[in-house]
């Protein structure tokens, strides 16, 4: 748990950079949804290698994002809350929500990724 929670900080920090980078160029849902994306594939590759052991094969790279889809309904519907309708930064908002998907998206990764039942 100690790793995925590294890992987790790593990516959020890739998250929130790319983010805070796209927010130059796209309206800020687009950039929660690119950014989201690209880190969403590092977390998966830093997970199987460390967090997991495991080979990262096409079928858990195909299923890890499945598994992530409640927090990216999570991230995105709460991004959505904080920014147009309680009406605070979009800059702070992703990770306002972050923490509220993270312990979820540990056990739906950790079923995808483990070879056999814990």
């Amino acid at each position: 748990m100690l790793t995925f929670a590294v890992i987790g900080v790593i990516n959020t920090a890739t998250y929130y950079g790319l983010y805070l980078l796209l927010l130059a160029v796209v309206p800020y849902l687009a950039a929660h949804l690119v950014a989201f994306a690209l880190s969403m594939t590092g977390s998966f590759f830093l997970n199987a290698r460390f967090t997991y052991r495991t080979r990262p094969t096409l079928r858990k790279f195909l299923l890890f994002p499945l598994g992530n889809a409640t927090n990216f309904l999570i991230t995105t519907a709460g991004v959505y809350v904080v920014v147009d309708v309680l009406h605070q930064g979009h800059r702070l908002a992703p990770l306002l929500v972050s923490g509220v998907a993270v312990p979820v998206t540990f056990l739906v990764s950790r079923t995808i990724m483990s070879p056999g039942p814990r």
